[in-house]
């Protein structure tokens, strides 16, 4: 790790859009064959999501997967779907009410370790605990994850610590799914960032006392991990594989995609002709240029956000949605074409063309799909410490394009990461 990211404007935008109060039906069709059965290859889909299968809203642009948790060194496991994919942020995060397993929990000073981990706007709250992770027949072994909605002394969000820094998200009504994946450019979550004491300590971690918890340190070897970096091969990124969505408008009830471990270490995940944006090794973002405003490093490729979020210049003048149902997203009385330029921290660049449809007329039209590949929404937020601006590029760009993440510091045939590609 060579330095600590900042909280917040790198994680997924892991909020669902919800459609409830919707009407209207659609006969489009699943997009994309099934994944093949090649060993690093674990099977993605867009769907409406566990929520949707529990009989309330569907979810929006999620790519959901499954993983197989086992009780560390045995074969007492359990396979959990609906799991969010995620390249916006790093760790396995499972909602307590899906887990059946009773994993070991990790402690510091015999005090049991919990996290808050913030994503834009939201945080989730619960132990830290250890499992062994498999997927597609890779395995890390007795790695840390999240328990989000713990029981005991997790019970209770600490606050105001942890609840400042977003609106606790700690059961499938309001994450939208029975976990997620955090498949980003970095090993571990929180790295330097939650290493040292004072001011300087981001304050994700805490340890929990029968007295209540309290912000604490966390090692390296300790943190939340990015699974697939402690696989013992194809572990220096992730490849996302999304079919595009042909149709007018842009719109499918689901879509079978891939999600392929490894960069450059088998035949099925060559980097090929992809142009590679190198990422700031601080905090894993890009730069993007819209509307001659400049996202100076604070720009990321995020499979975790249901839209692509951008400030809206004043020359653009995009008017977001007023229905409670498409809060946070743009409706254009007319559908927007724009264009973008990422550039990474090299200098590479590369345009990237896309449409604002408006979200209203979208769902009203087409309320059992889950795939959009028009949504845009205001990214402008004032969780945190202070306001910022940042260009969220969310799963609407992962539709027809092989989305490379590389993991920082662990060699590719581009050199090691952080990096995208596509």
């Amino acid at each position: 790790m060579t330095g600590a990211r900042q909280a917040l404007a790198f994680a997924a935008v892991a909020v669902a859009l919800s459609l409830a109060g919707c009407g209207g039906q659609d006969s489009r069709s699943i997009i994309g064959p099934p994944p093949s059965s090649t060993a690093n290859v674990q099977a993605i889909q867009v769907n409406t999501g566990p929520t949707a299968q529990a009989g309330d809203y569907p979810y929006t642009n999620g790519a959901f997967t499954s993983v197989t948790l086992c009780v560390p060194g045995t074969t007492t496991c359990q396979t959990i779907g609906g799991i969010l994919v995620d390249t916006g942020s790093e760790g396995l995060r499972v909602l307590n009410s899906a887990l059946t397993l009773s994993l070991p929990q990790q402690t510091q000073g015999g005090n049991p370790v919990g996290e808050c981990f913030p994503f834009v706007g939201a945080v989730t709250w619960g132990p830290v605990e250890s499992a062994d992770v498999e997927m597609a027949g890779e395995k890390a072994s007795g790695v840390p994850i999240q328990v989000i909605g713990g029981s005991g002394s997790f019970s209770a969000v600490p606050s105001p610590s942890c609840t400042d820094m977003g609106a606790p998200e700690q059961d499938l009504y309001d994450l939208g799914a029975n976990g997620i994946l955090g498949v980003g450019p970095f090993a571990q979550d929180c790295g330097s960032g939650c290493m040292t004491n004072g001011s300087s300590n981001l304050g994700w971690y805490y340890a929990c006392p029968s007295s209540g918890c309290q912000q604490t340190t966390e090692n390296l070897a300790n943190q939340v991990v990015n699974p697939v970096a402690d696989f013992s091969t194809d572990n220096n990124g992730v490849v996302i594989v999304l079919p595009a969505i042909t149709s007018s408008p842009p719109v499918a009830t689901t879509v079978n995609g891939s999600l392929i471990f490894g960069i450059g270490t088998q035949s099925n995940n060559k980097l090929g002709s992809a142009t590679v944006f190198q990422a700031d090794p601080n905090t894993g973002n890009i730069s993007t240029v819209f509307n001659n405003v400049t996202y100076n490093g604070v720009s990321f490729l995020d499979s975790g956000s249901g839209a692509n979020f951008f400030a809206d210049p004043t020359t653009a003048n995009i008017p977001a949605c007023s229905n409670s149902n498409t809060s946070g997203l743009y409706c254009p009385s007319n559908d927007q074409g724009f264009s973008a330029t990422n550039f990474g921290v090299s200098g590479t660049s590369g345009t990237f063309t896309f449409t604002v449809e408006n979200a209203d007329n979208l769902f009203s039209q087409y309320s059992t799909s889950a795939a959009f590949g028009d949504l845009g929404g205001p990214s402008t937020t004032t969780a945190g410490p202070s306001n910022y601006d940042y260009f969220d590029w969310g799963l609407p760009f992962f539709y027809g394009r092989t989305v490379f993440t590389a993991i920082e510091g662990i060699g590719t045939p581009a050199g090691p990461g952080p990096y995208y590609a596509y």
